[in-house]
């Protein structure tokens, strides 16, 4: 099953917010927690993907418009 670019971009956006939002209110036990880390890596991890999903959907329209 293959799904379009900005579909995957725009779900891992989301969950990179979402991972955001929790990091953000699980910071009020501390910044520096184990999970507040891995929830910081996962939301960085998911804006990386999301960016590079994006770009890709670019540079496919832009192929297809240059035929």
């Amino acid at each position: 099953m293959n799904f379009h670019p900005v579909s995957m971009g725009l779900f891992y956006f989301i969950m990179g917010v979402l991972f955001t939002y929790l990091a953000i209110h699980h910071a009020e036990n501390g910044m520096w927690t184990a999970t507040n880390m891995i929830l910081m890596i996962l939301a960085t991890f998911d804006f990386a993907v999301s960016i590079r999903m994006f770009t890709f959907s670019y540079k496919i329209r832009k192929a297809k418009n240059n035929r």
